[in-house]
């Protein structure tokens, strides 16, 4: 089977789920459609031992349309510039300082603990999984995605702040944690057994620094380019190249395509925008995106429930993903209230706006979307397993709960 039928059966499920959730259980976009992904996840599970072609049939096509690559390759960079070019830069900067501690100080301090304590978990459990593994786990599982929940958090009345916050912090440590990753698997396909600072330092520099200019020049560039025009067909066109393009370089010349997609993003979303586009360009641009990240979100969501039919599970796999869920809520604890509580006030936030964004520390799309790109092994399989559980736990549970009790929080 081709990748063009594979395609037909995600975007055929999606919409039917999307359908069947507006039209009967009403659940916000990204949590109904994750909802019915897991149930029909669950459904095949439970008839897997009854019929055995079929999944034999979904085992050959996940094979053969070489998931990873597709995630990794074309999925990150969309939905990395879709999520900066509507961020609002200038009531970012207002919090930059809380954001920077957040997504930057934040993602690499969850990482290391995320790290040591799946490490310790998953060996306490008989399961010998490598520390470079687990570093890896540690940087695809840290960065936030708060989108399942800004809707709701808005019919909770929250102050701009912690809006803002989460929305900028989501999206620097998403940039901050992909060139973790990135450096972690590289040191991994290079085959290393071990962790090795000096090269991963050397990794993370390149990665970063050149992402960070490249994503500048491409942002300045493309500006140029939309303001020189007033035609919204060509200037969504153009977008959509310099996406592409941008990120397809990137991986060619080693430096971090989703730091330079997020420079850019930026740009195109704040940078003189009124110059660069008319009202009608602005409106056409940011809803092809928007269309885009939300139909991408969909696509990875019936994805990892298909790649979930043909993984064996294992007893040891789904307590080590409970006990990561612990993992996650304790790092997240630490990450908002260690920087809060010293004595120069990293963080300058109150307990109540503290207790919000600990609980919208939500893992989403963008975890299952790493976690997917890694290279086969026995490994690449339990982090799936761990990682989809986390997900599970953080937009079914937390991204249905957190509206009552941000109202409670504050009311008090």
């Amino acid at each position: 089977m081709s990748s063009y039928y594979y395609i037909i059966i995600l975007i055929s499920l999606a919409a039917s789920f999307a359908y069947i959730n507006q039209r009967f259980i009403k659940l916000p976009f990204v949590i109904g459609l994750f909802f019915l992904s897991s149930l029909l996840s669950l459904f095949a599970l439970v008839i897997k031992s009854y019929y055995s072609l079929p999944f034999d049939q979904i085992r050959e096509l996940v094979i053969n349309t070489d998931i990873s690559t597709s995630v990794l390759n074309i999925f990150l960079g969309f939905l990395l510039f879709a999520g900066s070019m509507h961020t609002n830069w200038f009531s970012m900067r207002n919090y930059l300082k809380d954001i920077t501690v957040l997504s930057l100080g934040g993602v690499i301090f969850s990482t290391i603990f995320v790290a040591g304590s799946f490490f310790y978990v998953s060996h306490w459990l008989g399961l010998e999984i490598p520390f470079l593994y687990c570093l890896i786990f540690g940087a695809l599982i840290s960065p936030t995605d708060p989108i399942a929940v800004l809707s709701i958090l808005k019919e909770a009345k929250v102050p701009e702040k912690i809006e803002v916050t989460l929305v900028g912090e989501s999206l620097f440590n998403d940039g901050v944690g992909v060139v973790i990753f990135i450096a972690l698997t590289q040191m991994l396909t290079s085959g290393a057994t071990e962790f090795d600072f000096p090269h991963f330092g050397w990794l993370f520099l390149q990665e970063a620094g050149g992402g960070i200019i490249f994503g500048l020049v491409l942002g300045y560039i493309l500006h140029y380019l939309l303001k020189t025009i007033d035609h919204y067909e060509t200037e969504v066109l153009l977008t959509l190249a310099y996406v592409m393009l941008g990120y397809f370089v990137s991986a060619q010349i080693h430096i971090s395509g989703a730091l330079a997609m997020v420079i850019m993003g930026l740009m195109v979303g704040n940078f003189r925008k009124e110059e660069a586009m008319s009202t009608e360009t602005e409106e056409y641009v940011a809803k092809f995106w928007e269309l885009l990240e939300i139909i991408l979100n969909a696509l990875l969501f019936m994805m990892i429930a298909l790649v979930l039919v043909v993984l064996e599970f294992n007893l040891k796999y789904i307590v080590l993903g409970v006990l990561s869920i612990l993992i996650l809520l304790v790092s997240r604890f630490f990450t908002v209230n260690i920087p809060r509580k010293t004595s120069i006030s990293i963080l300058k936030v109150d307990k109540p706006t503290s207790q919000i964004i600990i609980l919208g520390g939500l893992r989403g799309g963008l975890s299952l979307a790493l976690v997917m790109s890694l290279p086969a092994s026995e490994f690449k399989d339990i982090l799936m397993i761990v990682t989809y559980i986390c997900v599970a736990f953080s937009i079914l549970i937390q991204g249905t709960t957190i509206g009552a009790i941000s109202k409670k929080i504050l009311k008090k």
